[in-house]
Order: C-alpha cells, then structure tokens, then sequence
C-alpha cells in the first residue's frame, strides 16, 4: 500500500479539474518511485491516438506511440503521460524529433535503467515513417541492451 507521502507530487490522477494543454508541455509529467528497483521488469505503453503537426504544412500526423522501459528508481504516473502526450496534439515536428524528444523528456523525468519510445505514423503522401529511438544507462548491461535492441530493431 502506497502512504500519503509516496503520492506527493502526483496531482493529474484523481483530479475533477483536468487540463488538456495545447502546445507541447513536458512540465505535467510526474514521476513516483519505484517500489522494486532491484527487480528488472519492463513496464510497456501504447497510446494509440498520438498527434503532432507537421511543421512545414501544418497537416495533422497521426501515430500509435510505444514505450517500454525498465524503471529504476522512478516512474512515471500514466495520467501525466497522456497529458504530455496530448500536449502534442499542436506541436510541428517531424516524426523522428517527436519521437526523440518523447525518449529524453522520459529519460529527463525518471532516468530509467533502459528505455525505447517506437513511433508508428500512419502513411501521409503514400509513406510511413516508423521512428525508433532508445537508451541504456551509460557504463552498465542496460547501454548493451540499447545496442543490441536499436541494431536489431525491425530486422527483416
């Protein structure tokens, strides 16, 4: 069981009064610690309905987002990660830099011991872009896994 004092900082979940921001806004992500930091376990998320604009038209892409992480000392509280990822919804950037800075905003907030952010944007112009961005921990087997995982990734 969670005390009061292991919630603190986590004001999105149980809220009445809900904030959809409209431009991009890493600040509503909060973290909450991690009751199994000895214990490696992936922990994965789909969201399905992701939007961005493209920054030189200014058409909507639309993508289903996957991140999968292995947490260290922090989280990250799902609330907050559908607010940040609806921040989006009016931010212009190309597929592969929303996909990047997804990755280091998440790095930035919890810094896990791995984690990869997949980015599947539905065909525009009769192509789609499904960019793949992740990291390991500097110094330790996670950094392995992240080569590993990034030369094997969508390997035929």
């Amino acid at each position: 069981m969670r005390t009061p004092e292991d919630l603190q900082g986590i004001t999105h979940l149980g809220s009445q009064k809900t904030q959809y921001r409209s431009d991009y806004a890493p600040e509503v992500l909060e973290a909450f610690d991690n009751k199994h930091p000895d214990n490696d376990y992936f922990v994965k998320f789909v969201c399905p309905e992701f939007t961005s604009l493209c920054p030189i038209t200014g058409q909507p892409d639309f993508a289903t987002i996957v991140i999968r992480y292995i947490p260290g000392q922090k989280m990250v509280e799902s609330k907050s990660l559908k607010l940040y990822l609806f921040s989006f919804r009016n931010h212009g950037d190309f597929h592969e830099d929303c996909v990047n800075v997804i990755m280091k905003d998440l790095i930035k907030l919890m810094q896990p011991k791995y984690i990869e952010v997949f980015g599947e944007f539905t065909p525009r112009g009769g192509i789609a872009i499904h960019p793949f961005a992740n990291h390991g921990q500097p110094g330790t087997s996670f950094e392995q896994l992240a080569r590993e995982r990034l030369f094997a990734y969508d390997r035929p």
